[in-house]
């Protein structure tokens, strides 16, 4: 049968694909409907006969027999000279049915069905690849390095699924090598055209989260709850967790014995610091613990505006704030508050800003991001560590705290 070599190319996909059979047999009549209209012009008077685990397919054209020289639409009707050819008692008025071959419909046809065919089993793959992991945004999951790109790794999962991890959502001490497996979060499941795009992270917050109940029992059973994750890729990491349980401690849970629940995750993250933190309703408390390992004196709150005045003796000043700002940044994203820091027993500082006609803006900027916008938050820091926590040189450094100091003589 010269259908066979076109339903034998439909099968190499149903094996390999594992597509239900009404699926396919949907498939199937829709591709040979569609050449039957572009054949004929409509498929209306057509039965579509399919058996895929035969191999086996029958055209049937069906026709309404008239009187020799009436046949106005060949499509739907037949002369009766014609009919009495395929069986010699017909009459006019009865209805035939007439078997079409595929090589009535021509070699070019042909080739398109078996095109077209192909066409729609990768549509509905592609498109059952999408809801399958369109469930899984937001999940952990793992694929394999198959190429490495300068923008993106291009990853493959088991079923050859293809996975893209961009640059921007690698952390930065990220190193991969070809055929190494990649652990990350489902970010964002699209379509493109009839392709899904597959888009895993290791920066999201969620990744960390996700994580967190992978690798620890309790948070996984529900007895311990994740309520906020903030990051600074590769950097710095803070989790509020919660437990209505009063007999587990969540901090002592998550980290385990001498960190030995938490290491693996750290190790994950590229050696990420993670401070687990104790959640609670009390905004004081919390910010308090956000700050940490800084101790805070006292905390003034102004709801209306979401801002923290927080004051702290003069030691604990660098601590809150952190290497690069990455402390008292992540404690305000955890609260939800802008944090103000105050140095217990100085009662006059300068903002920085007032300096603006003598220190070039850009340099005062700088200054800003590692949470220093005061003359004494300066003149309190060694040159040797302002020069290794900004960008700038230890000359520069030196001229900046010459002109506080003379301000603070005069």
């Amino acid at each position: 049968m010269e259908n066979i070599a076109l339903i034998e190319s439909f099968s190499e996909f149903k094996d390999d694909k594992f597509i239900d059979r009404v699926t396919l047999m949907s498939i199937l009549e829709d591709v040979f409907r569609n050449a039957l209209k572009k054949k004929f012009g409509s498929d209306d008077n057509f039965d579509i006969i399919i058996n895929p685990d035969k191999g086996d397919l029958e055209i049937w054209r069906n026709r309404i027999v008239v009187g020799d020289g009436e046949v106005e639409d060949g499509n739907q009707e037949i002369s009766l000279t014609e009919a009495q050819k395929i069986e010699p008692d017909f009459e006019v008025g009865e209805d035939v049915s007439e078997e079409v071959k595929l090589i009535d419909l021509g070699r070019r046809s042909i080739l398109a069905l078996r095109q077209n065919l192909i066409s729609k089993i990768h549509e509905h793959d592609n498109t059952n690849i999408y809801k399958q992991f369109k469930e899984l945004e937001g999940e952990i999951y793992t694929a394999e390095v198959h190429h490495i790109r300068h923008r993106a790794i291009i990853m493959l999962d088991d079923e050859g699924n293809e996975i893209i991890l961009p640059k921007d959502r690698q952390i930065p001490s990220d190193f991969f090598r070809k055929g190494e497996n990649v652990r990350g979060v489902i970010e964002s499941v699209e379509l493109k055209g009839n392709k899904p795009s597959i888009i895993m992270s290791r920066t999201s917050p969620l990744f960390l989260e996700k994580l967190f109940e992978s690798e620890i029992p309790e948070v996984f059973d529900g007895l311990i709850t994740v309520k906020k994750v903030v990051r600074i890729p590769g950097e710095k990491a803070k989790v509020a967790v919660d437990s209505y349980d009063d007999r587990i401690d969540p901090v002592g849970a998550c980290v385990g014995m001498k960190g030995s629940r938490i290491h693996g995750i750290v190790r994950e993250l590229g050696n990420e610091n993670i401070d687990v933190i104790n959640y609670t309703n009390n905004l004081q408390l919390f910010i308090t613990r956000a700050l940490s390992p800084a101790k805070v004196t006292s905390i003034k709150i102004n709801e209306e505006t979401s801002r923290a005045e927080v004051m702290l003796r003069p030691e604990e000043v660098s601590k809150a704030i952190g290497r690069g700002g990455h402390n008292i940044r992540l404690a305000g994203q955890l609260t939800g508050y802008e944090i103000d820091v105050f140095r217990e027993g100085v009662e006059e500082d300068v903002e920085l800003t007032e300096f603006s006609d003598e220190i070039d803006s850009w340099i005062i900027e700088e200054f800003s991001k590692i949470g220093l916008d005061t003359a004494k938050s300066i003149l309190e820091q060694d040159i040797s560590d302002l020069v290794k926590r900004t960008d700038l040189e230890e000359e520069t450094v030196g001229e900046v705290i010459r002109i506080l100091k003379s301000e603070f003589e005069d």
